[in-house]
């Protein structure tokens, strides 16, 4: 096996795939309303990574509207994916999960945020659920470059992303961390300390982005003013196996691309192509004899 990927997983766990349900929970982001910046992450565009949600519908409506379609035998993933999905009051929290999990096939509430909108109050609530369902977190760390983070308008510096991964820990719910390879000012030399970072840290999964220049975001300008330019597909397979080859065998791979919707892509053309870069990173592993975690322990500090 190359690397442990969710589907792996939940055949393990489940005995077949699990289906997502991606919900637009409502939500904004400290980086969005001024409390810690203005604008977003320079690649996120105004509906978020949620751009084939409908923001029209209440979360039980998506819910409702992804369970008509499915049979008895299906099970589900809540994914609260759209912008910070733990900030918010808690009780206001507590009513959109719950909102969510109205069936039993719904087998794992997943909720994407910021490790600077996770508190103990948060992962009390959050551990709560862990009585009805599997439950995990997803923090955008993205990068282990503070630098970087600065130019990318993130928001938080990697203090607040271990402090977060801290706590979760301790109240016992799995963490699945972000990366964005491409990013400005970013080349391999810094995707690979980023990848030894991560390394350190008992991380149950990971999502993997190759990053995209979508229309209507701050990245979009910088591309056309000439200041940017993204990664070749090669450049990508290569970061992608470094990260695999250097991060827990035991940890889950939820991700190896980033999904931008045809219509609004811009740049990288590679990127439409999801199923050529999986193909590209597998025969890339493969030729070079290399699989998930095959170099962990040079890399790790534990």
């Amino acid at each position: 096996m190359l690397y442990y990927n969710l589907s792996e997983y939940f055949r393990k766990k489940y005995g077949k795939r699990l289906k997502k349900i991606c919900i637009d929970g409502g939500f904004s982001c400290p980086n969005r309303d001024g409390k810690c910046g203005k604008g977003g992450c320079i690649y996120c565009g105004e509906r978020g990574a949620g751009e084939h949600i409908d923001p029209l519908s209440s979360i039980s409506e998506q819910v409702s509207r992804a369970l008509s379609a499915a049979g008895d035998d299906d099970l589900f993933v809540a994914y609260f994916q759209n912008f910070t999905n733990t900030y918010a009051p808690v009780q206001v929290l507590k009513e959109r999960y719950d909102s969510a999990l109205t069936d039993n096939r719904i087998r794992v509430l997943a909720i994407g945020t910021r490790p600077d909108c996770i508190d103990e109050d948060i992962c009390r609530l959050i551990s709560e659920y862990k009585e009805k369902c599997d439950v995990w977190v997803e923090l955008g760390l993205q990068t282990a470059n503070d630098n970087t983070a600065d130019v990318i308008n993130r928001g938080y510096h990697i203090d607040v992303f271990e402090k977060a991964v801290k706590l979760l820990d301790e109240y016992k719910i799995p963490v699945v961390v972000h990366l964005i390879v491409g990013l400005p000012t970013e080349g391999i030399e810094e995707i690979k300390k980023t990848a030894e970072y991560i390394s350190r840290f008992d991380i149950w999964g990971i999502k993997i982005h190759s990053i995209y220049v979508s229309k209507d975001t701050r990245l979009a300008d910088m591309y056309r003013a000439g200041q940017y330019t993204p990664p070749t597909l090669s450049d990508f397979v290569e970061a992608a196996a470094y990260i695999l080859t250097h991060i827990s065998p035991n940890t889950v791979v939820h991700r190896l691309t980033g999904d931008c919707p045809k219509d609004m892509l811009i740049a990288p053309e590679w990127n439409s192509n999801k199923h050529k870069i999986i193909n590209e990173i597998n025969v890339y592993l493969e030729k070079n004899g290399l699989c998930q975690g095959s170099e962990y322990k040079k890399s790790s500090a534990n």
